[in-house]
């Protein structure tokens, strides 16, 4: 690539970059900013000396540090069975034989093409009816094997996972249980890795099943209690600036240091 068109590029992609880093940026000067200063023209473009207020505000008005820790275990318990699940599942779909297999993944699949708003209704009877309302159980066994955990793991097993190596497992006289655990989980390592990453943060983020299901502030999520302190009179936005960025902390902190992970196991099962 010639010099010129070279710099080119690089500013593009410095100038995307900065747009897409502006919003993140200045959650975190407005958590350190008061309600007013937020609103300054034009806004304050540096951190302040409001954090302590605003937490204390956040504090008060919400059992913000519970609403924390209902993340944490709802995030943990929808990673652990999601890989449990996913990983029988695909391993299942792409090294075992099986009547209707066919038929069945390509249920699997079909229920991708369903739109989310649809499942609101039936989610909500179904969560009534086991009298699940307000418990976090209805926040982490509905999703607990998503289609599209199960086709990832189900590519990722077909082209990692050598069936000669099972066979022989099986004329050692292994369980299946035994071969999927001992041999097949061990390869699968990399797409566990990235199916963990993808469902704790969607779990992490998730707002609208809390919303269907639970009714006391002492059991919300984070998205859920924050979206509670919003007012069409008093919104503390310092408060719900500080709380967001909380929220986004360890998010940040989790992609940085697993991006490689994340791609390369999103890739690795592409060509067989």
């Amino acid at each position: 690539m010639k010099p010129a068109p070279k710099l080119l590029a690089y500013a593009l992609v410095g100038i995307g970059a900065l747009i897409m880093l502006a919003p993140f940026y200045f959650m975190f000067v407005f958590a350190t900013q008061s309600r007013t200063d937020i609103f300054n023209v034009p806004p304050p473009l540096w951190f302040s000396g409001e954090l302590l207020n605003n937490l204390k505000v956040l504090t008060t008005r919400l059992p913000f540090w519970k609403n924390v820790g209902w993340s944490l275990y709802v995030g943990l318990m929808s990673t652990a069975l999601t890989l449990l699940f996913c990983s029988m599942a695909g391993y299942a779909f792409a090294m075992l034989e099986f009547r209707f297999k066919k038929a069945l993944f390509a249920l699997v699949m079909a229920t991708m093409m369903v739109p989310a708003f649809m499942n609101m209704i039936p989610m909500f009877m179904v969560m009534d009816t086991l009298g699940w309302i307000d418990t976090h159980r209805a926040l982490y066994l509905p999703g607990a094997a998503s289609a599209f955990g199960i086709f990832l793991m189900r590519q990722f097993a077909a082209s990692t996972v050598p069936k000669e190596l099972l066979n022989a497992a099986r004329i050692d006289g292994a369980s299946e249980l035994g071969i999927y655990w001992r041999i097949a989980l061990p390869l699968m390592k990399p797409a566990l890795g990235t199916l963990g990453l993808i469902t704790f943060i969607s779990s992490w983020n998730n707002f609208m099943n809390p919303l269907i299901v639970m009714r006391t502030a002492d059991n919300y999520t984070l998205p859920l209690a924050l979206r509670s302190l919003f007012s069409t009179t008093s919104t503390e936005w310092g408060a719900l600036m500080a709380g967001s960025a909380i929220a986004t902390l360890p998010l940040i902190v989790l992609f940085v240091i697993s991006s490689r992970q994340l791609i390369a196991g999103l890739t690795a099962g592409a060509v067989k």
